[in-house]
């Protein structure tokens, strides 16, 4: 993995259409701009600036020999399985307290998106949607084994089925596992609920 302590690179990854291509890059492989130009529906220069900045900042880098020709750009992540970001280290560097605020914003920001999404979004016909809550007992020690092996699970997965299949769609994991952060407020308690038996560990899926 890449290791983010740098805040310019930390404010990189915190513009969200950066951020949208680093999860192409990682999910499909090796992509040019104009590949990434039609699955995100923006134009091709836009793209390319973009990977560029990227690049600046050591995050992606050219992939040699799978351009057609010396003009064919194609772009990778550094390393595929992804980044590890050390905002402790980051905030201690001049300017990372505010990348690391900007960061936090904008991360904060998308989780409420993808929350959104996954309650109330569209149900298309045939599109998995899962949500699941589970209270764990543990030490800080095991939360962090079990950080490690959920990680594994899931980077596993990455390197089956990493590839420009259009049998396939980009499916997004948003994991998070903290110590509780209390009750949460009764406002709308008795409103309808996916999980209508009030189980706390519970899964939904559609």
């Amino acid at each position: 993995m890449v290791n983010v302590h740098d805040p310019k690179m930390l404010r990189a990854i915190a513009h969200p259409l950066r951020n949208r291509i680093l999860g192409e890059l990682s999910a499909q492989g090796p992509l040019r701009a104009a590949d990434l130009s039609a699955e995100l529906d923006i134009p091709a220069n836009q793209a390319s600036f973009h990977l560029r900045q990227l690049a600046k900042y050591g995050l992606v880098t050219e992939a040699v020999g799978e351009g057609r020709d010396r003009r064919d750009r194609v772009w990778r992540l550094v390393e595929e399985e992804g980044l590890n970001l050390d905002i402790a280290a980051v905030e201690q560097q001049p300017g990372g307290a505010a990348a690391a605020a900007v960061f936090r914003s904008q991360a904060a920001a998308w989780a409420h998106v993808l929350v959104d999404a996954a309650h109330f979004g569209t149900r298309a016909p045939g599109v998995h949607r899962a949500i699941a809550e589970h209270a764990l007992r543990l030490t800080d020690d095991e939360a962090r084994e079990l950080s490690t092996e959920l990680n594994d699970v899931v980077q596993e997965w990455a390197r089956r089925t990493r590839g420009r299949d259009p049998s396939r769609r980009t499916y997004l994991l948003l994991s998070l596992l903290q110590p509780h952060p209390g009750t949460p407020p009764e406002d709308g308690a008795e409103g309808d609920s996916d999980n209508a038996d009030g189980d706390p560990d519970s899964l939904t899926s559609d």
